[in-house]
């Protein structure tokens, strides 16, 4: 009986995490923008145990991604990185994980053995496919071509094949490098400058649709949504449910929905 009671808890849970996700870009493909904050090498190592996370969570749901561009870290982890996340309700999972995420730990990279705080930030946006018009005069691009960095066990190639797109107008800057033909680095970056353009034209027509882009003005340092502290206790609590995990590895293994499934439900 328990288990059937168990079972039929799982089900009316998903129903009604699955109600919530009824958004106008809820159900399309995703844009995650992971980015290292101040704080050099520890930040940028933090931002690539994001990146681990998150695509060890996007494994376990079952979705593809593809990375689009990857900035390896000075010394260690990545200044940024940005994936193409696809599956369903894919932008209507990832949307709450949109904010600033901190880690407290005692830092690798600090021989005196302190205790240091870490931060980065998600952006996660609706990927718009071609039936949505976004028109872009091609006199408001700057478009750069340099060598690809390279990221682990990712194909580098040595010509000048990475492509940053820059949209001057609104100041958006796009880039790709992952692929080793540079006019599909730019079909890409430019696929994803049309998303970043039409977040930014959504937000002015519909002030309301604050889950679609809060922008990037809105979310400051120390105004984070959730806390990663691996000293002197261990401890995941995101801010905006106050749920908490003690168990810090499974949550950076990538069990992430419930918490995601915490925020969508509140």
């Amino acid at each position: 009986m328990s288990d059937l009671l168990s079972a039929l808890e799982k089900k009316i849970k998903k129903f009604s995490v699955e109600i919530t996700l009824d958004g106008e870009d809820d159900a399309r493909d995703a844009l995650v923008s992971i980015n290292a904050g101040a704080g050099g090498t520890d930040s940028q190592d933090w931002a690539e145990m994001l990146f681990r996370m998150y695509t060890r969570w996007m494994d376990k749901k079952g979705y593809k991604f593809q990375i689009i561009d990857y900035q390896p870290g000075d010394e260690a982890g990545i200044k940024g990185a940005t994936i193409r996340v696809a599956g369903e309700n894919c932008y209507g999972f990832m949307k709450v994980e949109s904010g600033v995420h901190r880690l407290v730990r005692i830092s690798p990279y600090n021989a005196s053995g302190k205790r240091h705080t870490s931060f980065a930030s998600v952006f996660v946006y609706p990927e718009i496919k071609d039936e949505i018009k976004i028109d872009i005069d091609e006199s408001d691009l700057r478009i750069d071509v340099y060598r690809a960095s390279g990221a682990g066990g990712q194909h580098v190639n040595k010509t000048s094949s990475a492509v940053r797109i820059t949209h001057l107008p609104t100041g958006v800057v796009v880039q790709c490098q992952q692929e080793s033909s540079q006019h599909r680095n730019k079909e890409i970056a430019f696929k994803v400058l049309k998303s970043r353009l039409y977040q930014l034209e959504k937000k002015k027509q519909d002030k309301k649709m604050q889950t679609l882009h809060d922008g990037k003005d809105d979310i400051a340092w120390g105004s984070q949504i959730r806390s990663y502290v691996l000293h002197p206790y261990r401890m995941v609590k995101d801010h905006r449910t106050d749920f908490e995990m003690g168990d810090v590895d499974r949550v950076l293994n990538g069990d992430l929905d419930p918490f995601i499934e915490g925020v969508l439900l509140s």
